[in-house]
């Protein structure tokens, strides 16, 4: 499911959500050199950047270990600064798209509901949730975690709680067909948790692995996050304003 927009009208313009897709597209094609290919990208230095800037998670459970990528020069970022550094790389061109589209649809809801100085605070921390979900279940794992998706999936929670009622027109494909459905964002958002519920148990029966996968860990504990503190960031006085807007109340 993909979707393509909801109803719920903005006051204000985006600025934090459109600043971040144009940093994330930035960091992808000018920073990392990901190119236009739909498939993985297998440079030297997309390859070398991915190990010296992902959240690695044995790397942060274990101060004292530190990945060397073979072919690649010694790494010398702290651990620490890629926790955030790691929520601006992605993995190919679709993993970058899919993850800006949904922050798009949802992202500029939330940061309405909060303004924009609360707005990066609380996609940052839906970040390190993220972050801290993945290395709980992966210790001892070097492979690089990476993708703005664990931020994004703490955008997601904090909508599902704002805005149950809210409508997303979603593009659905079924095996080679496809349609367009208005769905509650109750539905959308609870048939896409489910999924990465779903998914992380089978990674747990079984492990990508050294070749990595998707961090589902990460879309559950940022999810999560958004749930529990988006209304400590959100405005109900906001929040009433936009459903006013969209006919809801």
């Amino acid at each position: 499911m993909f979707p393509l927009r909801d109803n719920i009208p903005t006051d204000r313009f985006p600025i934090v959500t459109i600043a971040l897709i144009v940093a994330n597209v930035i960091a992808y094609f000018f920073w990392q050199k990901g190119g236009i290919s739909l498939g993985d990208p297998s440079s030297q230095h997309f390859l070398c950047n991915l190990y010296e800037y992902g959240t690695i998670p044995k790397e942060v459970t274990h101060p004292d270990f530190h990945v060397q990528a073979q072919g690649c020069p010694t790494f010398d970022a702290p651990t620490w600064l890629t926790l955030f550094t790691s929520m601006f790389m992605h993995g190919g061109l679709l993993h970058l798209g899919g993850n800006m589209l949904f922050l798009w649809i949802f992202g500029n809801n939330v940061e309405d509901s909060m303004g924009p100085v609360r707005f990066i605070v609380f996609y940052l921390l839906g970040g390190l949730a993220a972050d801290a979900g993945q290395i709980l279940f992966s210790v001892n794992s070097t492979v690089p975690s990476i993708g703005a998706s664990g931020a994004v999936a703490g955008v997601l929670g904090g909508y599902l709680l704002l805005f149950p009622r809210a409508r997303v027109v979603t593009l659905v494909f079924i095996i080679f067909f496809f349609t367009i459905l208005e769905l509650p964002a109750i539905l959308f958002l609870g048939i896409w948790i489910i999924q990465q519920a779903l998914f992380a148990y089978f990674d747990l029966l079984q492990p990508a692995g050294s070749e990595g996968g998707v961090a589902y860990f990460a879309h559950i504990g940022g999810f999560v996050f958004g749930l529990l503190l988006i209304r400590v960031f959100a405005s109900e006085r906001r929040r009433r304003r936009q459903l006013d807007r969209a006919g809801m109340t």
